[in-house]
């Protein structure tokens, strides 16, 4: 029994990994612009694509071994990912916040980039789905009946670290407290000298890669891509920025793993049929006692 919850806390970690890399691209735009970027899953559908189509090129092309393909594909995947995101930026919602456009024709945008991408993708590549290929074999460590994998502990790493990474940036770093501070008063930031546009780029830029990175990740663990993968992972992700607390880099990456972990026990103790009703039951729950999330404070704003 104790082995069976290890079990399950370790498979809810790495499930959850996923939840937080792409909930903290949400919870990053969102608090510099108060803008639900819905594209922001097939963003990381993107990702995963960009990362196929690197990594196959890096094997079968040039034929170099799995470990430096890797290391290629990282930094490839996260610069091609935030380059997409930036690119989503000057094009689509640049202009509507220059004109002044009300806040949920914006989002609305952000719906119509989202949908872009997958039928682009759908356009160009087919409906097809593509097996990513294999960089690392997979090793299995058991430890008194827990199972765990090499690619298991590589998730749990990589989440960990980025959350460390973007913590950090945020909290401490000059761009950081610029992010923050356009969150608070757009208008009084050009005041100060510093440029709207780059912190709202440099967002993007680190939204973006994150999710390329979780694209990354999300294929080496499960090897099938498909056009519409973003959709249903992107959507759970933003719940879990929203009850973490959306605009809270500790509330993304805490309810990315909250998520996680309750998807992965209502599998574990119910029918799976049954995960998605109980799991956002429980979310609404929180959400109907807490409505800032778990680490979201109330904002009010003068009309």
């Amino acid at each position: 029994m104790l082995e069976s919850i290890i079990q399950n806390i370790l498979n809810a970690l790495q499930w959850g990994s996923f939840y937080s890399l792409i909930a903290l691209g949400y919870c990053l735009v969102y608090g510099v612009l108060l803008l639900i970027n819905f594209a922001h899953g097939d963003i990381f559908m993107v990702g995963a694509y960009i990362a196929f189509f690197v990594a196959t090129f890096f094997l079968a092309a040039v034929g170099l071994p799995g470990w430096a393909v890797i290391a290629l594909c990282v930094p490839l995947t996260m610069a091609l990912t935030a380059l997409v995101g930036v690119t989503l930026e000057r094009v689509a919602y640049r202009p509507l916040r220059r004109k002044g456009a009300h806040r949920l024709y914006v989002v609305i945008t952000a719906l119509m980039c989202g949908l872009i991408l997958e039928n682009g993708n759908l356009a160009l590549l087919g409906a097809s789905r593509r097996l990513f290929p294999t960089l690392v074999e997979t090793q299995v460590f058991n430890i008194g009946g827990i199972a765990v994998t090499n690619l298991k502990i590589a998730v749990i790493l990589v989440a960990i670290l980025s959350f460390v990474f973007l913590e950090t940036v945020v909290s401490k770093t000059k761009m950081g407290m610029a992010m923050r501070a356009i969150s608070y008063d757009k208008f009084a930031i050009p005041l100060m000298g510093i440029a709207p546009d780059k912190v709202v780029v440099f967002t993007f830029i680190l939204g973006s890669s994150f999710a390329g990175l979780a694209g990354l990740m999300f294929a080496m663990s499960y090897p099938v891509l498909d056009p519409y993968m973003g959709a249903l992972i992107g959507w759970k992700a933003f719940i879990a920025a929203v009850v973490g607390g959306i605009g809270s880099v500790r509330g993304a990456f805490a309810g990315g793993f909250l998520l996680g972990f309750v998807e992965i026990m209502v599998v574990a103790f119910f029918p799976s049929t049954y995960r998605d009703l109980i799991a956002f039951t429980i979310l609404l729950v929180i959400l109907t006692y807490k409505p800032t999330g778990l680490f979201g404070v109330a904002r009010f704003q003068k009309i």
